[in-house]
């Protein structure tokens, strides 16, 4: 198939770490009739949504729903927080840290990035340490990513709440879940996170366009304080007007009505078997890249993304032609390396809406693309990611890779 054709016959495989694909009860909810977001029928999307949605995040706290990308929310939670010159203390698991770092240079605060490798979590001791520094309390907020798109490195939220807690510092806790919402374990409430961001494209199985800050109660009080201005992102406007079941502008009413549909889905899966089912296909994957002869990009067996697994090429290659050949060959969308990741890794996505049948078509899709792309691996991952879908690998059943 040459690179100009139009029609690439069979079905997309959209196997990126997001946007992720849209199951077909969620499209057909969002291609309903339009309905007037000032009216009845609003009020009671809006209520059902937002408790549904908290559900998601296990809080029983306020869950604020924007018309946004993640970007937006990582730009809600400081401006609501924070005030100019504020010191925000982040740490650098990978590209989307440091773009939320850029962000809060940007808009007027003193973000401190502690250096990380690209290849392992976040180290809540290191910030222990540094808020124990702090003794005259500059830092107001500690910001860390949970699962870090870039790298496929999966960070303890709850040891950074206890980190801040040892240390005896009153910085608020914030975390990127862009990536991790609905996909892997996150308890707001009992992690103690103070504010936390959201996404609709990834594990909530919606087209982009939603995020979300779900809020302690710590967080609204020093919201009440905060010198940041902001208008369209204010939480006191959105918590006003959700009381009341509405928005205080035009929402995105059609994406709601989706959203309301992907809760009933992980509702009636539950939500305990759609964190085993992410972490099911992680490691057949993981046990597919091994037998290929690979290492993944995270470094820490503990720290494995359940949602995406991030293979770096042997010098020389290329993670890019291996992405181009499973488009053109297969059909299939990998995602890139990002940031100083790029060309030297590519990302398979297993999150959101899928089976099993659809992790093995995506590991024998990639296993081709290695091949297409006349990159050296050992053959056999397909049977490999089977044996762990099937228990095999665990059984040690003969021919079978454990």
């Amino acid at each position: 198939m040459s690179a100009t054709s139009s029609h690439r016959p069979g079905a997309h495989f959209l196997q990126l770490p997001g946007p992720t694909t849209t199951p077909q009860r969620v499209m057909e909810a969002i291609a309903r009739p339009t309905i007037n977001h000032r009216g009845p029928d609003f009020r009671d999307l809006t209520v059902e949504v937002l408790d549904g949605i908290k559900g998601i995040f296990k809080t029983a706290g306020p869950v604020i729903i924007y018309p946004s990308s993640g970007t937006g929310a990582w730009e809600a939670a400081l401006v609501n927080a924070l005030s100019p010159g504020d010191a925000v203390l982040m740490y650098e698991t990978g590209w989307f840290a440091t773009l939320w770092c850029r962000l809060a240079r940007k808009i007027g605060l003193e973000p401190e990035l502690i250096p990380g490798d690209w290849r392992t979590p976040v180290d809540a001791a290191a910030i222990g340490e540094r808020l124990r520094a702090d003794k005259a309390h500059r830092i107001k907020a500690v910001c860390v990513v949970h699962n870090e798109t870039s790298t496929g490195v999966t960070s303890d939220i709850a040891a950074v709440r206890r980190a801040i807690d040892e240390a005896g510092h009153p910085a608020l806790l914030m975390a990127d879940l862009v990536s991790s919402l609905a996909s892997v374990d996150y308890q707001h409430d009992v992690w103690g996170v103070d504010v936390a961001v959201g996404g609709s494209q990834k594990g909530l199985m919606l087209p982009p366009g939603l995020s979300f800050n779900a809020l302690s109660p710590k967080a609204i009080a020093a919201s009440k304080s905060a010198g940041m201005r902001r208008s369209y992102w204010d939480w006191d406007e959105m918590l006003e007007a959700n009381a009341r079941g509405f928005f205080p502008y035009t929402p995105a009413i059609n994406l709601l009505q989706g959203l309301r549909e992907a809760i009933a889905m992980m509702q009636e899966e539950g939500l305990d078997a759609v964190f085993a089912r992410h972490q099911r296909a992680a490691q057949a994957t993981r046990a597919a890249v091994a037998q290929w002869g690979f290492e993944t990009q995270c470094r820490d067996a503990a720290a494995h993304s359940p949602v995406l697994t991030a293979v770096p090429m042997p010098d020389g290659l290329s993670a890019d032609a291996v992405r181009e050949a499973a488009l053109e060959r297969c059909n299939m969308s990998l995602g890139n390396g990002l940031g100083q990741l790029d060309d030297r890794v590519f990302r398979i996505g297993h999150l959101g809406d899928f089976s099993d049948a659809l992790v093995l078509g995506t590991i024998a899709a990639t296993e081709a693309a290695l091949a297409f792309a006349g990159v050296p691996y050992r053959a056999g991952g397909t049977e490999a990611a089977i044996a762990v879908l099937t228990g095999q690998a665990q059984r040690g059943a003969p021919g079978l890779a454990a």
